[in-house]
């Protein structure tokens, strides 16, 4: 602890200069985004308004990097990379405006996921396994998407503060390859789906195609399992609050084990042991409140393990001792 703290309030004695590489890769996205904001703007009915928002996000960034320039200690170098990992909430519902002109999927995939299991395991497994306690473990293990992601970054923050940047720079460019994916593939989920052609037709193994339902209409289904329980009401909060986007590759999946990989790889042993169980929980709570269908959670599996050794490598291609003179 002694450790931590002549860190946070040290000056540094090389401050760098210009953008940290994590925020090179929100930069990355904001311009690539918003390029296809400008080419597409007549097809997006709120362009403008998304415009300003991520005007606001340059401004936060810059003034972060301006903070962190009059006062380079490891406070404000730290607080960069947390800033950018927390307006990642920002930028998911972001997904839905900018998707919005592509035809919904869903159809493709509840097909193959009849084609591959003979079924809608979706629609089956929650009904098959009504016991409250085992409901709880599920929207527990759905929860833990966000203490995963914190326990892995404070625990850098802890023990390797000096592999802080790569890390976020994983974790961040890990979402924003997942949210390009979301945009050019508008998979809604069981959730809203199931919901929008009724279950019959899914019991049947009919699957209609939505083409722009879900432009306008966003009603979900009521989340199954136990209604009382604690973890369900908190996540039934967390869905209300979001829009029909961002179903294939499950990114809580993949984030999931991307973070448990970045807990291995940095010897983080201990760590991963404790997240383990709740990280497995995690993986089948996304099926159980039909919030993913079963190849979502196996492309975030692979995705998610790509991912982290793609831009671990990267990462570690680009640190300054890698660099060919």
């Amino acid at each position: 602890m002694k450790k931590l703290l002549t860190y946070l309030f040290s000056m540094e004695k090389e401050p760098k200069k210009g953008l940290m590489a994590f925020e090179w890769v929100v930069i990355a996205y904001l311009v690539a985004t918003q390029a296809y904001i400008w080419l597409m703007n007549s097809m997006l009915p709120n362009a403008s308004a998304i415009t300003t928002e991520r005007m606001k996000v340059l401004a936060i960034t810059l003034a972060l990097w301006g903070v962190y320039r009059l006062l380079p200690c490891g406070l404000t170098h730290l607080a960069r990379g947390t800033a950018q990992v927390v307006l990642l909430g920002w930028w998911y519902p972001d997904i839905f405006e900018l998707n919005r002109i592509f035809p919904n999927l869903d159809h493709i995939f509840a097909s193959w996921e009849q084609a591959l299991f003979g079924c809608q395991p979706a629609l089956l497994f929650p009904d098959a396994i009504t016991y409250p306690v085992f409901s709880e473990m599920m929207y527990m293990g759905y929860y833990s998407y966000y203490v995963i992601i914190a326990a892995v970054l404070i625990a850098i923050i802890l023990t390797k503060h000096e592999d802080f940047d790569r890390v976020v720079t994983i974790v961040l460019a890990t979402f924003f390859i997942h949210y390009v994916i979301f945009i050019v593939l508008p998979v809604t989920g069981p959730q809203y789906y199931y919901e929008a052609v009724g279950l019959d037709n899914i019991a049947n193994g009919v699957f209609p195609n939505l083409h722009d339902y879900f432009n306008h209409n966003q009603t979900r289904m009521t989340a199954p399992g136990y209604d009382n329980g604690f973890f369900y009401a908190l996540i039934d909060g967390v869905h209300k609050s979001e829009r029909p986007v961002a179903a294939f590759p499950s990114s809580h999946v993949s984030v999931c084990v991307m973070l448990m990989l970045v807990a291995w790889a940095y010897r983080l042993k201990k760590l991963f042991w404790i997240l383990l169980p709740f990280a497995v929980l995690l993986c089948v709570s996304t099926v159980y409140i039909r919030a993913h269908y079963v190849i979502d959670a196996l492309a975030g599996l692979i995705s998610g393990t790509l991912c982290f050794f793609l831009l671990a490598w990267l990462t570690n291609k680009n640190k300054p001792g890698n660099r060919k003179a």
